[in-house]
């Protein structure tokens, strides 16, 4: 059994600090304690269920929802892939600009997910789809940079320098294969359409995002 963990941009690093990256951080982590303090019911009323949604009831969620998790190892998941490619992409669109990119990017995977299954009662959760707007803008922006990376098979491990494109591209590839695989399922599990649509949703609008100097990041020699 094997896997990878994208540890952040060996390339560059961020002229300005990840003040917004951090927040969302924080954000995440505030949310997943309200889970486990206040259990299945702060869950249930704050989660994305498609029927509902698609029936004009609590469109607040497909927001809510984007900032919960289903376990540890879903949030932790999660938050590394963040912090791996967040900060070179704030600095690059500005604090602002970034805030409303990922925001808007989990909006529109939250809605890609409840496109896909309009009838589902389960309920939808997650940063993933935001994340993926993410790694979809660090695709279009930086695409040759160099994502320091934990290769593991087993107990064994070592640390690669993987290029964005590559890592990302085979990233992608798995959602939309994997996708295929669970189109016609109605039951819980990854949200695969909400990674690929936020994906495309972050590469399309990338540059739109875009500071006019971002040219200020400093790359790492």
């Amino acid at each position: 059994m094997g896997g990878l963990i994208p540890l952040g941009d060996a390339s560059r690093r961020p002229a300005r600090i990840p003040v917004v990256t951090g927040l969302l951080i924080l954000a995440n982590g505030v949310v997943f304690v309200l889970e486990l303090v206040r259990g299945e019911a702060f869950v249930t009323q704050w989660a994305a269920i498609p029927a509902q949604i698609v029936s004009g009831h609590h469109w607040i969620t497909i927001l809510t929802a984007m900032f919960m998790h289903a376990s540890w190892s879903h949030i932790i998941g999660n938050m590394v892939f963040l912090w791996a490619f967040s900060p070179e992409i704030e600095d690059a669109m500005g604090r602002g600009r970034y805030l409303v990119f990922y925001l808007v990017g989990g909006l529109v995977a939250m809605l890609a997910q409840v496109a896909a299954s309009p009838h589902s009662t389960v309920p939808n959760l997650g940063a993933s789809g935001a994340i993926a707007a993410v790694m979809g803008a660090f695709l279009v922006t930086y695409p040759r940079d160099r994502i320091r990376t934990v290769l593991f098979i087993f107990v064994f491990f070592r640390i690669k320098f993987i290029p964005a494109a590559l890592l990302i591209g085979f990233w992608f590839l798995t959602q939309l294969f994997s996708a295929g695989q669970v189109a016609q399922m109605q039951t819980g599990g990854v949200a695969y359409l909400a990674h690929i649509g936020g994906f495309v949703f972050g590469a399309a609008t990338a540059r739109l995002f875009e500071r006019a100097d971002r040219g200020a990041t400093v790359p790492t020699l």
